[in-house]
């Protein structure tokens, strides 16, 4: 029995390379035998593979989600990493902007008076233990900055130095309501004493009771002796309200500073004034008004109603 298994075996197997072999010639030779064995068994095939895809395509698509998920939270990172860049960008150019103008106006200022001028950087502002309103600038001793010297903005006076340091300087705003300075109304040389109210608002007392004080009024520095801690002609602000209250011996006013102390980012100090009082040669030149177009409307009578008859 064991013979005739085996002697079938072997008898299959050489059935199985000879048919090998001569499929392989056939297909060798360009004999299109086995085209038809190839399809049936792409036939057999087809439907599993198919539903391999339809079982596989999810998972493919859920992986690929997630490697795609992935760049494109870092994608959106960097672009608000891009974004907050320029946004700091923009910032800083318009800072630069805003401090070059009013860089631009102070010399303006100074050339003009002929004052000679430091300037500085506001690093900083707020109050102090001994003044409500200051800024800090970056100028101090070393750069030949002292105690009571007059501080410009672009507009105007800005405040006096109260404390230096080496690199570093105290300056008290004009609008701190300690700071006093003496003021002539342009034009005449009628003169009060300003005091700040902690805002951009301060209160004018005249010396003369011959004076008579008028809304629009502009005041400029009086000017100190050795012109120390104010020198004379620098624009200081306009009276906008008058107090005629019976029983005052002069009159009083507001007066609005002609300096925003807010926005503050470049001032300079002045370390020596003219040899010369400026006089009014800084008064602000007024605004002009925008003129309010006018509109003419003519009107014609309406015709009488006619009778019909």
């Amino acid at each position: 029995m064991r013979d005739g298994g085996s002697g079938r075996t072997r008898l299959l197997l050489i059935i199985l390379i000879v048919t090998s072999l001569l499929l392989i010639t056939l297909d060798l030779r360009g004999v299109s035998v086995l085209n038809g064995a190839r399809s049936g068994t792409q036939t057999v095939l087809s439907p599993f593979q198919r539903a391999g895809n339809v079982v596989l395509t999810p998972i493919k698509n859920f992986f690929s989600d997630v490697t795609h998920l992935g760049r494109t939270r870092n994608q959106l990172e960097k672009l608000r990493a891009d974004n907050a860049k320029l946004k700091a960008q923009l910032l800083y150019r318009k800072n630069a902007d805003q401090e070059l103008k009013q860089l631009k106006g102070i010399l303006d200022l100074a050339g003009t008076a002929g004052y000679k001028v430091i300037n500085a950087r506001v690093i900083s502002q707020g109050s102090s233990q001994s003044y409500s309103q200051t800024v800090t600038i970056d100028i101090g001793s070393n750069s030949g900055i002292k105690t009571n010297m007059t501080v410009l903005s672009q507009d105007g006076i800005a405040g006096v130095v109260k404390a230096v340091y080496s690199n570093t300087s105290l300056v008290m705003l004009a609008s701190d309501p300690s700071f006093r300075i003496g003021v002539r109304i342009a034009g005449s040389q009628q003169i009060g004493i300003l005091a700040g109210r902690g805002s951009r608002s301060g209160v004018l007392q005249l010396l003369d009771n011959q004076t008579t004080l008028k809304v629009g009024d502009v005041l400029l520095a009086r000017g100190s002796v050795a012109n120390r801690p104010f020198v004379p002609g620098v624009p200081v602000g306009y009276v906008t309200a008058v107090d005629n209250s019976a029983g005052q011996i002069a009159q009083s006013g507001s007066v609005r500073f002609y300096t925003d102390f807010e926005i503050l980012g470049v001032v300079a100090i002045v370390v020596g004034a003219s040899s010369t009082n400026p006089g009014d040669a800084l008064v602000p030149a007024k605004p002009v008004p925008t003129p309010i177009p006018t509109v003419t409307v003519y009107a014609t009578a309406s015709p009488s109603p006619s009778t019909t008859k």
